[in-house]
């Protein structure tokens, strides 16, 4: 039970709290600036592998900037439910549209109509943008942060004279392996059966497997050095941190093990501690990764494409931002 993990260190004006009923779920939920009515409100979405505890330091200020500001753990994530799964489950839970369904849940269960804005970072900004693009009438503003938006999947255009045949099998991941060092994707790596095993015990430890990988992708990593691509071809990607384009034969931990911080690099961390760090140690290890690594799976095998061709030609029409930050490889993940 969710209720077992110990209570979480959280900043002062932040609450922590349950909400039952929401798309199936029992979703847990980080809220600021609850202590007045009235307030616009802000729905914040994190990504992987992270938690509604990821905005702790960015709840208070906007609380302060008069926001009621709601954070919740996402389907499958942290203290909220749907973690409970197996590879051969149903993947349809985790598409696209179901996890906006989440989030309309959400901001209904608050007695609202709409709210001020969405804001979403890494695999929640796929969730924020599909937000904005599919209910503006609900999500007023987009603000995403570190993954761009890769355009909406089209319906095939002007085939009748051609038969209407389909493109092929992308053919970026057979080059990948047959480079000179054979590589992989990381997100497909995400989508094979033994992913989830790997990264919820690894032989270093969860917490220590989370330290390397959270060092490896962020600015502390010496040899960060994040720059454009110049296309979606293997010996391209591969200029890519191994996180991002792994060595065929590694998992994920042993792939950020090469890079696991010094101890005097974790003893000047001031942005993770290893008390920060521990919250999402006790988390992955209470949900495992499955449930995780299926919002990939979606991604990868494209299963559920075909929904979302219904919204071709639509744009994001609400007041829209893009952050990102200078040491962040993830607006290289694909040129252009």
């Amino acid at each position: 039970m969710t209720d077992t993990l110990p209570a979480l260190p959280l900043p002062n004006g932040i609450r922590s709290r349950y909400i039952d009923g929401i798309n199936g779920l029992r979703m847990h939920v980080l809220e600021a600036g609850y202590e007045t009515t009235g307030r616009p409100v802000v729905v914040l979405l994190h990504g992987f592998p992270e938690l509604a505890y990821s905005w702790r330091k960015v709840m208070p200020a906007l609380a302060a900037a008069g926001y009621h500001v709601l954070a919740p753990d996402q389907r499958g994530y942290g203290r909220s439910s749907g973690s409970d799964v197996s590879y051969d489950d149903d993947l349809a839970p985790f598409r696209l549209l179901n996890l906006v369904r989440d989030v309309i849940g959400l901001v209904r269960a608050y007695g609202l109509n709409s709210v001020a804005g969405v804001i979403g970072h890494d695999f929640g900004a796929s969730v924020a943008v599909w937000c904005a693009m599919t209910r503006p009438d609900i999500f007023r503003s987009m603000t995403i942060m570190s993954a761009p938006f890769g355009g909406l999947p089209a319906v095939p255009f002007d085939t009748a004279k051609d038969g209407g045949a389909r493109p092929g099998t992308d053919p970026v991941h057979d080059d990948l392996a047959r480079l000179a060092r054979p590589r992989k994707h990381y997100q497909w790596y995400y989508s094979t059966r033994p992913a989830a095993a790997e990264m919820t015990s690894p032989p270093q430890g969860l917490h220590d497997f989370l330290r390397a990988y959270y060092h490896h992708k962020s600015a502390d990593w010496a040899a960060n050095d994040p720059h454009p691509l110049n296309g979606w071809r293997a010996d391209e990607l591969a200029k890519m941190p191994t996180y991002y384009i792994m060595d065929l034969a590694e998992t994920m931990p042993e792939t950020v093990a090469h890079e696991m911080p010094s101890a005097a690099e974790i003893a000047a961390n001031t942005w993770l501690t290893d008390a920060e760090l521990a919250v999402y140690a006790e988390a992955y290890a209470h949900t495992g990764f499955q449930a995780s690594l299926n919002w990939y799976r979606c991604r990868t095998s494209g299963r559920y494409n075909g929904e979302l061709e219904v919204f071709d030609g639509r744009t994001i029409d609400v007041p829209s931002c893009f952050i990102a930050g200078s040491s962040d490889w993830g607006i290289h993940q694909k040129a252009g």
